[in-house]
């Protein structure tokens, strides 16, 4: 098997950087040998072709394996659902609705271990109308290319066809689309360290700020 590498990507390295250092240990422990990839997906990754690229962002996951020739990717969600053995919190059959991220939308087979892992810790899955293949953007990759107010205005729409209170999001951005909407956001690594999910710092011009000054970062 060709070497594999995980890529934090740019939201989670903003959003919790300690995390990074937990997954590669994981990985590391439990599954092979992994190397920590810090170069962002809006540049080649500068990796032999037949690696993989381990990823925790759909966006990630979308640029790596599509601009790049020769690059493979798998989602963290994947490769933990495929394992034997994993430390799952108990969420005691708490309601919990998805929003299915739209950098991967035809991959079925991200959806369905975002499944796994949920049920894997006891919750119980109220599914969205639109979900899976036919989920709809949480709103945030309308940036930059409307208004402000009518970016929001399509996040809280999309927040509000949530049948939940409590939404599960495997993408960070996601994070801040349904607290803006009036939902409660799980972040999908946070739900399965047991940790809380946090609402970001920035309002939306200022969060993809902070992006993009990690992308020309790294």
């Amino acid at each position: 098997m060709a070497k594999l590498h995980f890529n934090p990507g740019c939201a989670l390295s903003l959003y919790k950087p300690e995390f990074e250092v937990k997954i590669l240990k994981y990985l590391n422990d439990n599954f092979g040998e992994v190397a920590l990839h810090k170069i962002c997906c809006h540049h080649h990754p500068e990796l032999e072709s037949g690696s993989t690229i381990i990823n925790v962002c759909p966006g990630c996951d979308r640029r790596f394996s599509h601009l790049y020739e020769g690059i493979m990717t798998i989602s963290l969600w994947e490769i933990i659902d495929g394992l034997e053995e994993f430390p799952y919190p108990d969420y005691g059959g708490l309601r919990i609705s998805i929003q299915d991220a739209c950098p991967v939308r035809q991959k079925i087979q991200v959806h369905q271990a975002v499944r796994n892992l949920l049920q894997k810790m006891n919750f119980t899955i109220v599914e969205t109308k639109l979900n899976r293949t036919h989920s709809l953007c949480c709103g945030d990759s309308f940036y930059p290319k409307l208004p402000m107010e009518e970016i929001h205005q399509k996040m809280k729409e999309r927040a509000q066809s949530m049948p939940c209170q409590d939404v599960c999001v495997y993408c960070v951005s996601c994070i801040q689309s349904m607290a803006i909407g009036g939902r409660t956001p799980r972040y999908l690594l946070d739900l399965l360290l047991g940790e809380p999910t946090e609402p970001l710092k920035y309002d939306t011009e200022t969060w993809h700020q902070h992006l993009q000054a990690y992308i020309d970062a790294h």
